[in-house]
């Protein structure tokens, strides 16, 4: 997808925006910082299903054509005959869903293959970056004689 950036890109435009619009638009900036693990999921998921992930035109486009005919389901005495009507109707709409990207790619996110940034970290790892679950160590200087020891924290 053109013009998509990296989460750590995201992250800096969201603190810009914080910090320029914070004071005048103070409940947005709070409701944008709330809310952005939710607005961010979709780079940990592949970078060819982000189009799917980021529309909710998935879900908009089947109701479309249900909702010109909620009233005439409304006239339904039975609610069984009106659920079939529905039923036969997604039926119909589901012949027209679009395809998703990269299918085959579906595998390995149901086989829980971690994703950072569109692209799995083993493809990440051959390209220098460092894993999200790496061990990170610390050095911190003990007041005592200046020597150093070093902690271990899993991120």
């Amino acid at each position: 997808m053109k013009g998509m950036i990296s989460q750590a890109q995201a992250e800096q435009l969201r603190d810009e925006f914080a910090s320029a619009y914070g004071k005048g638009y103070c409940r947005a900036v709070e409701t944008l910082r709330r809310d952005w693990d939710r607005m961010v999921t979709f780079y940990r998921f592949p970078k060819e299903h982000w189009a799917h992930i980021r529309t909710t035109n998935m879900v908009e486009s089947p109701f479309a054509s249900l909702r010109l005919r909620t009233d005439a389901a409304k006239r339904y005495k039975k609610v069984e005959n009106a659920t079939a009507v529905i039923w036969k109707m997604l039926l119909i709409a589901e012949t027209r869903f679009r395809r998703l990207n990269a299918p085959e790619v579906m595998k390995k996110v149901y086989e829980g293959v971690e994703y950072k940034d569109g692209m799995t970290l083993a493809r990440l790892l051959s390209k220098g970056a460092r894993p999200i679950r790496q061990a990170a160590r610390l050095s911190t200087r003990s007041p005592e004689a200046g020597s150093h020891r070093t902690l271990e924290s899993t991120a």
